[in-house]
């Protein structure tokens, strides 16, 4: 499958759909009816409730969502690698890497709140990486601030990406106040409408915005979850040797993507310890700057094997904790 994902096919589309439905077939057979949680903003709140009738007469229809959440990521995340020429040649192999590093764990592909925003945070991703050549980079700087303010009503304690945002502008443009400003001002945007509304509605004196608290994620306690996770920092670990090993051969622009990949990933490291729960699920943040980094290793060895043998081993373990655990 690497081989057929390494290449620049019109038809890759279809077999990455194919490709991801018979890994995400567990969500299917067993559907699962999403809970909010105590860090779930009340967007993602308003819209299970929303789903509420459906979903009790037809609960594939989570299933169905998060299937539609995730392929479509891994088209928009794939675009944007290829934009930007983070590689030297165009290929379908961080879609593949997404849908893969996203089966690994049964956590990370059933509808939920950091589910969606990663949806939000992608587009976020590939406008700061384009940022660097913009006409226009005041409008495009305050709606990525919108957007960053917008997923924190889905899953409050991403306003942490706000982190993102500033210190993407020092990876990506020269030191503008106006730029830091509108960018602030965007973050802020959705707050202030949300406060007027609620203060126009009588509402505000009972609103009180989530708690942020610190816990360690618990990850599933079986060998095979730990098995997963060896595989995932495997993965990272050469796909991060391969990068140093080519990226002086990159232009500015392409060094500069990397750049803001790998602070994506610290940022996404460090969300998921500001919950008050300990659900392995939100850490699924961290699968978007993981499956960028991870494409080196399935693209760059020399021995066709490695990539071979690394991507079949996932296969497997997606298998034996999809089906049988």
């Amino acid at each position: 499958m690497t081989g057929t994902f390494k290449a620049n096919n019109p038809y890759n589309n279809f077999l990455l759909f194919v490709y991801a439905f018979l890994l995400k077939l567990p969500i299917f057979l067993t559907p699962i009816v999403p809970i909010a949680l105590q860090p779930d903003g009340f967007f993602y709140r308003m819209l299970l409730n929303g789903l509420n009738p459906i979903g009790k007469s037809m609960p594939v229809i989570y299933s169905i969502i998060a299937f539609a959440l995730i392929f479509t990521q891994a088209i928009s995340l794939n675009k944007i690698v290829t934009s930007q020429r983070l590689f030297s040649k165009t290929t379908y192999l961080t879609a593949m890497s997404y849908i893969l590093i996203t089966s690994l764990f049964t956590e990370w592909y059933h509808f939920s709140s950091p589910l969606i925003i990663n949806t939000l945070l992608i587009w976020v991703f590939g406008q700061l990486c384009r940022l660097h050549n913009s006409q226009n980079p005041k409008t495009i700087l305050f709606n990525i601030g919108v957007v960053a303010g917008l997923a924190s009503f889905f899953y409050f304690p991403s306003i942490a990406f706000s982190l993102l945002i500033i210190v993407g502008l020092l990876i990506t443009r020269p030191f503008i106040l106006p730029e830091w400003i509108l960018s602030l001002l965007g973050i802020l945007c959705p707050y202030y409408f949300m406060f007027s509304w609620l203060y126009l509605t009588d509402r505000l004196r009972d609103y009180r915005l989530p708690e942020v608290g610190v816990t360690i994620p618990q990850l599933r306690g079986d060998t095979w979850g730990y098995i997963a996770l060896g595989t995932v920092l495997l993965l990272l670990i050469t796909g991060m040797y391969f990068i140093q090993s080519n990226i002086r051969k990159q232009l500015v622009q392409a060094r500069k993507s990397w750049g803001l990949a790998f602070l994506y990933l610290l940022v996404s490291l460090f969300v998921p310890f500001l919950n008050e729960t300990d659900n392995f699920e939100y850490w699924i943040l961290v699968a978007v700057p993981i499956s960028v980094i991870s494409s080196a290793a399935f693209l760059y060895p020399d021995k066709k094997w490695f990539p071979t043998v690394l991507h079949w081993a996932m296969v497997v373990i997606i298998i034996i904790t999809g089906y049988f655990i």
